[in-house]
């Protein structure tokens, strides 16, 4: 929420106000246009200037609003990958809203609140957490371990050395025939999650050694084969879930699981598995994580 001037406060107490609302999804317009809990119900003088502009055009429109000082929205939208960036100008951009969340932190999940909190204030908050799993293939699961129960199965990759173990007795056991990922971005932000340290601390690059782990997984999963190899989001990832991804010589290949958060069922695995529809389980994984959100 943009930072409100002393003229602005004075101004709330009256009537038929426009708050503006920019976001880079409609699930913002949504709460408020709600006919049953929308904003607009339970404040019906207030009209709202809605704004929805694309994910990759939102940080730098906030970034011209901002430094001009001219038309800056009074609410707008963070998408993880860039929230930091503007929690951590707090104090030049945005209104703390420690009251808000002192009201409502004993509902409230702990890793979004951290993520939304600055030298002990809170900029934004979050509707939504976004855990993240492995979703894996039942008939493969049996195929190579015997089984396909997520607790037994979750056995093989409760940590990443035994994830890496998995990776062997896969290719393995299918003759090269299933990789364990498509591609290994797929781990990053397992990885990422793992992380005893900052990115930067005292103004210095920090390379955490769950970072480095992560470089060497992804080699000797690339050099081994014992990744599809294709990039994440590409056609051939999807195609892996599908059944039909090939590998550089053009054989078909199976992919045993893709770490995704819990919007990746809904919106990813449901919309691109036609072909394997309920040959999929989920388990934690090797490492607690979290995909995605949006903070206002």
């Amino acid at each position: 929420m943009a930072k409100i001037s002393a003229e602005v406060k004075q101004n709330l107490a009256e009537k038929d106000l426009t708050l503006v609302v920019w976001s880079f999804t409609d699930e913002v317009e949504g709460m408020i246009e709600d006919n049953n809990f929308g904003y607009k119900r339970s404040h019906p003088n207030m009209a709202v200037e809605y704004s929805l502009t694309p994910t990759d055009m939102f940080s730098a429109k906030l970034d011209s609003a901002f430094s001009s000082g001219r038309e800056c929205p009074d609410v707008f939208a963070l998408e993880s990958f860039f929230v930091r960036k503007y929690i951590e100008e707090g104090s030049k951009f945005l209104l703390p809203l420690d009251d808000v969340y002192a009201e409502i932190k004993d509902k409230m999940a702990e890793y979004p609140m951290q993520v939304g909190t600055y030298k002990g204030h809170v900029y934004g908050m979050a509707w939504q957490i976004c855990p993240g799993a492995v979703f894996y293939r039942r008939s493969i699961a049996k195929q190579i371990l015997g089984t396909d129960d997520p607790v037994e199965v979750q056995k093989y990759m409760s940590d990443f050395t035994k994830f890496r173990q998995l990776t062997e007795l896969i290719d393995k056991r299918s003759n090269g025939s299933v990789k364990t990922v498509s591609s290994t971005a797929d781990l990053f932000l397992a990885y990422k999650a793992s992380r005893k340290n900052p990115w930067v601390a005292n103004e210095k690059l920090v390379i955490d050694p769950a970072m480095e782990d992560y470089m060497e997984m992804c080699k000797i999963m690339h050099d081994k084969g014992y990744e599809g190899k294709v990039g994440q989001w590409s056609e051939g990832w999807f195609a892996g879930m599908k059944d039909c991804l090939r590998d550089e010589r053009g054989e078909n290949i199976k992919v045993f699981c893709y770490f995704l958060p819990t919007w990746g069922l809904h919106y990813v695995l449901k919309t691109n598995t036609w072909e394997t529809s309920g040959d999929w389980a989920m388990c934690q994984g090797p490492a607690k994580y979290y995909w995605g959100g949006t903070w206002i």
